[in-house]
């Protein structure tokens, strides 16, 4: 059995392009730029948007990891079809929770992709993911470095450890075909003021907060947890804290 994963080289891929070879599967990495062949792992040139060298025959399984700020759906949209044209078994898509109720363009296009997922005719599974840690430390890193620190107020995340998030990709690619499988977040919900100040903690800083009131329908739907899904979510092994411990300075 052979598994596409597209997006194999970014910060997921590399986490569960390694779990799949280690339970005897062939991977295939397809990127635009390709990279060095390892055991277990060909890796392909070809590009999402354009459909250039997604020639996916002999694929029994494809692990939809790529994404950016522009062209998710399309870059779905020319899988999916190529998915289908090849007699793909199984279409596996990482999407983000909020894709249907925030009013921000990167969560539509993440919704355009999931409805390209479905619209396929191959059989799927799509999971929905909460912000991964290290996005969240980025984020964080670089409102720490601020003489004074923006707070949006009534801003409310729960990130999860991207580690957790390939452990359960994997799980999924490895099995059959599930559908909108349930929602994958940390497990525990902070305020932005409370992530911000775990990190300039953790970094041994200090700095005065400038509280903020975001303005319109992104402010009200993170107001309102828009972005969140506080039942029935399943939630990762791996803290926040924990995270931040890992990256402490030495």
């Amino acid at each position: 059995m052979t598994i596409l994963v597209t997006g194999g080289t970014g910060t997921l891929g590399r986490l569960v392009v390694p779990q799949l070879t280690a339970a005897g599967y062939d991977v295939r990495v397809l990127s635009r730029r390709g990279g060095v062949d390892a055991a277990g792992v060909e890796h392909v040139r070809g590009d999402l948007l354009t459909a250039d060298g997604l020639d996916l025959a002999g694929i029994d399984t494809v692990v939809h990891l790529a994404g950016g700020a522009k062209g998710d759906a399309l870059a779905a949209r020319n899988l999916a079809a190529a998915a289908a044209a090849a007699g793909v078994r199984h279409l596996v898509h990482i999407s983000v929770i909020g894709a249907d109720t925030m009013p921000i363009g990167y969560f539509r296009e993440k919704l355009g992709a999931e409805e390209a997922v479905r619209a396929s005719g191959v059989p799927w599974t799509i999971l929905r993911a909460a912000q991964f840690n290290s996005l969240t430390y980025a984020v964080t890193q670089k409102m720490g470095r601020l003489p004074v620190v923006p707070v949006p107020g009534g801003l409310r995340f729960q990130p999860v450890d991207e580690r957790d998030v390939a452990d359960r990709i994997a799980e999924l690619a490895l099995g059959e075909p599930a559908g909108a499988v349930p929602d994958l977040a940390g497990p525990t919900v902070y305020s932005m003021r409370e992530l911000v100040d775990s990190y300039l903690h953790n970094q041994g800083k200090r700095r005065p907060h400038l509280p903020i009131r975001l303005p319109g329908k992104v402010g009200r739907a993170y107001r309102t947890a828009e972005n969140l899904t506080l039942t029935g979510a399943t939630t990762g092994n791996r803290t926040w804290e924990n995270y931040l411990t890992e990256n402490t300075p030495r």
